[in-house]
């Protein structure tokens, strides 16, 4: 079974380290600084043997440069050629074996243009992506380089995965995400359930991730914009004037932008 676990980053992010149990193995996603990933490796006994890029921001990329220095591993990552380090440049549908397992690459543009993410069912579990900053839990990136259809496009080919699909996103957002879904959603009882929950988890410094695809397409709003609840509530609000998914997106998206 794939083994993933948490390594905290900066403030809020998670780098994720996958290695199967019994095997000292390992390939790390996103990984903005070295350090940490270092430390975690050599105290758990692990070899680097590979890096899982999502796109170009800083905070994914910027111990790349540490970490080839360190140990010379493939790199798999957007088609992206400022992104110097990437050895397999990856496009939609595209597969890649990857710790023994065939995992599918998806473009998700909307956060940035060459945003991707990693798919797998066969992961000896529930199946797994990694979606970086497009898909956050009781949330989703904001739209610096593409534009609100191209990210509501990329949201609805991850809402379509199967509804156990664990999701696996990089930051650790979840608490002001879920208080901004309230305000969207006042009356939904299943956010209300998991705001409770997952304040407990913080509350003991655990992580909130990964959630489930069931679970955020229950709480989180921009998974819903086709939701009477959703699409009412920004109407009401006079934040959008048409009832149209992609006008919804951007006003609720607007909305958090300045929440």
């Amino acid at each position: 079974m794939l083994d993933v676990t948490p390594i905290p980053a900066f403030s809020d992010n998670y780098i994720w380290c996958l290695n199967h149990s019994g095997d000292n193995q390992a390939v790390v996603v996103d990984p903005g600084d070295a350090r940490p990933v270092l430390k975690a490796l050599a105290e758990r006994g692990l070899e680097l043997a590979g890096v899982i890029i999502t796109h170009h921001h800083f905070d994914h990329t910027g111990g790349l440069d540490a970490l080839l220095a360190h140990r010379k591993v493939p790199v798999w990552g957007p088609a992206n050629p400022a992104i110097s380090q990437i050895s397999e440049r990856l496009r939609e549908g595209d597969r890649v074996a990857i710790l023994g397992i065939e995992w599918t690459v998806m473009e998700v543009p909307g956060h940035t243009l060459d945003h991707i993410a990693f798919y797998a069912e066969d992961t000896g579990g529930d199946p797994c992506l990694f979606c970086g900053d497009t898909l956050f839990a009781g949330g989703c990136g904001r739209v610096f380089e593409g534009n609100p259809g191209m990210m509501l496009g990329s949201l609805d080919k991850l809402a379509a995965l199967p509804a156990s699909t664990r999701i696996y996103c990089a930051h650790e957002y979840t608490m002001a995400n879920l208080a901004f879904a309230a305000a969207v959603e006042p009356d939904n009882a299943a956010l209300k359930a998991r705001i409770s929950h997952d304040q407990g988890l913080r509350d003991r410094d655990v992580p909130t991730v990964p959630s489930t695809l069931a679970l955020e397409l229950d709480t989180n709003p921009f998974l819903r914009c086709a939701q009477p609840a959703v699409v009412d509530k920004v109407l009401a609000e006079e934040r959008a004037t048409a009832s149209d998914p992609v006008s919804v997106f951007a006003a609720v998206r607007g909305w958090k932008d300045n929440f």
